[in-house]
């Protein structure tokens, strides 16, 4: 139920932005990103204390409870169906192209009736939207590029977005009678930044009281087949499932196979039939005895391999590297001691700088670094230098309630690159932080060779600790900039910046690809939240599988170390 609330709660932004509604767009808004992060159901949190239950979770005021409350008992939400009534256009498919927002929407559909993404399309191609006043060819051009991007991205979920619910649902089936053990695998259990559907693996004694259990749960849409072993489902967050009841002795030949990916086990089934045997999801066979089976280990080890972390299995290197026992130890998922980039109430975060703190020291962080936008990104309320300096008196007053040598947080900003390369802080504030991030928020067009020499000569500034979100994609909705990556690893190297993997579930940032080239190189990198809400934390998990899948290793993260040995890592 969690998914199919943040939709319609974001739609009600959206659609109170539209009418010019103050504030409450983004309480809606909030709302939505709090439930997104929930790992409970909010129909069991309802079910457990009511609508005081749910007036606990961040953001919800008596309003909002009562309007998740009505949707858990009626599912449907009155006021929503009444604003979609006075602008019946498809908020989410629109919203999502870039570039458009709640003002173009309805400009679109005033001008042009347009209600889909399809016909923004089709009116793009035919050269519409330039009839309308503040639109031209270069907006135009800009839709269909977006709308493009985005049929490539088509069926694909971002996984920080899903994980909670597909634990959530694997959890359930767990405690279902007769399972002794149920995992999910695919790209999924290999941590990929985007997944495309559900394997969940089951060994159990009444395999049909677990497809009986599967058809019918709360978060299935529709059923496409139930079997005795095996059954397939659409969930309502719109992602495929399928349940598979094995026999314990093909547990980890399927778990292996169904992990995948496709081109690691072809590598893997050749180097089988080369040794004379058969490797299939029911085992290793030598004729038709099976030989292994019961776990992965023993597959691996049977064809002469050491047992590799699902994020490697991509065919690149990591089957001659499990031979040679040359594997990387990878960074752990309790490795981070601290974070680097965090958002607070200073702009566009949800929570005070203390809030922050609190919740990181929760999760066992022992330091965070408050990076809150600077001026040149107005829309965020971004502090100019007396603004920061107000800030860093702030961040000692919370350090002082602190006390002790337990938890420290630090000064630092997320500074903006200009379209030069300048920086909007001047040398002398910059200074002063203890931690100082830049990254670009503007200008995503330029070339590569112009974008390339605009965030080196940031890189050089000697106040520039970390490269935020290095490429400025955002999964799903917008592509990365063209930027020389190799050079910028080669300024970053001379320069002594980090680079950031920002753990954002839509960011990820950098890409797996690019953080092996880090590694390689010798640079070092920092895997930072991101967080704009004290509920972000949770999202450190994903920066983690990122830097796993680029062989990072615990020395190749800055904030794995002690406060003090990082700072030492800094210019």
């Amino acid at each position: 139920m969690n998914q199919e609330l943040v939709k319609i709660l974001r739609e009600i932004s959206v659609l109170l932005e539209i009418k010019g509604v103050e504030f409450k767009p983004q309480a809606y808004e909030k709302v939505a990103h709090s439930i997104e992060m929930l790992e409970e159901d909010v129909k069991e949190i309802y079910k457990k204390g009511g609508i005081e239950a749910l007036e606990k979770i961040s953001g919800v005021g008596r309003g909002i409870a009562e309007k998740i409350e009505e949707y858990i008992k009626e599912h449907r939400i009155k006021d929503y169906l009444s604003l979609k009534k006075e602008l019946p256009v498809d908020i989410d498919g629109l919203s999502v192209v870039e570039g458009v927002g709640p003002k173009m929407i309805l400009k679109l559909y005033e001008e042009l009736k347009i209600k889909t993404r399809d016909q923004l399309e089709k009116a793009a191609r035919a050269g519409k939207l330039k009839s309308i006043e503040g639109f031209g060819q270069k907006t135009e051009e800009n839709i269909l590029r977006s709308i493009d991007f985005l049929k490539k991205e088509h069926g694909r979920f971002i996984l920080g977005f899903v994980m909670p619910e597909v634990r959530a649902i694997v959890e359930k089936i767990k405690k279902v009678d007769g399972v002794e053990k149920a995992e999910f695998a695919g790209s999924i259990r290999r941590m990929q930044e985007t997944v495309g559907d559900l394997d969940i693996l089951v060994i159990s004694k009444k395999p049909s009281a677990v497809m009986d259990f599967f058809v019918s749960m709360s978060e299935v849409e529709a059923v496409y087949a139930k079997g005795d072993t095996k059954s397939s489902i659409r969930l309502k967050l719109g992602m495929d499932a399928d349940l598979r009841v094995l026999p314990p002795e093909s547990f980890g030949a399927a778990l292996q196979y169904f992990t995948g990916d496709k081109y690691h086990n072809i590598e893997l089934r050749q180097i089988a039939i080369k040794q004379g045997y058969k490797l299939n999801e029911y085992g290793l066979y030598k004729d038709k005895k099976i030989m292994a089976g019961q776990t992965e280990e023993e597959i691996y080890q049977k064809l002469g391999f050491a047992w590799m972390p699902p994020e490697l299995r991509a065919n690149r290197g990591e089957l001659e590297a499990a031979r040679e026992n040359k594997l990387p130890k990878l960074i752990e998922y309790s490795d981070l001691v601290g974070d680097l980039q965090v958002q607070t109430d200073w702009t566009d975060g949800d929570n005070s700088i203390k809030e922050m703190a609190e919740a990181a020291q929760k999760i066992g962080l022992k330091y965070i670094c408050i990076t809150d936008h600077t001026k040149t990104l107005a829309m965020t309320g971004g502090s100019d230098e007396k603004k920061l300096l107000r800030q860093m008196a702030a961040i000692d007053e919370v350090n002082r309630e602190f006390q002790g040598p337990g938890f420290k947080v630090l000064k630092g900003a997320e500074v903006n690159i200009m379209k030069d390369g300048t920086l909007d802080i001047d040398d002398e504030t910059l200074a002063k932080l203890d931690v100082a991030g830049v990254s670009v928020h503007s200008n995503f067009n330029m070339s590569e060779k112009d974008m390339t020499a605009r965030i080196i000569r940031a890189m050089e500034n000697p106040n520039v600790d970390i490269l935020f979100h290095p490429t400025g994609r955002v999964i799903k909705r917008r592509e990365a900039y063209k930027v020389d990556m190799d050079e910028l690893l080669k300024t970053a190297k001379r320069t002594k910046t980090v680079m950031e993997i920002d753990a954002f579930p839509d960011r990820l940032d950098l890409k797996d690809e690019y953080i092996r080239k880090a590694v390689e190189t010798g640079v070092k990198l920092a895997i930072d939240s991101d967080a704009h809400s004290a509920s972000h934390f949770q999202y450190l998990e994903y920066g983690i599988a990122q830097a796993r899948r680029g062989w990072a290793e615990k020395k190749d993260i800055i904030n794995t170390k002690d406060l003090e040995d990082m700072l030492k890592l800094l210019k």
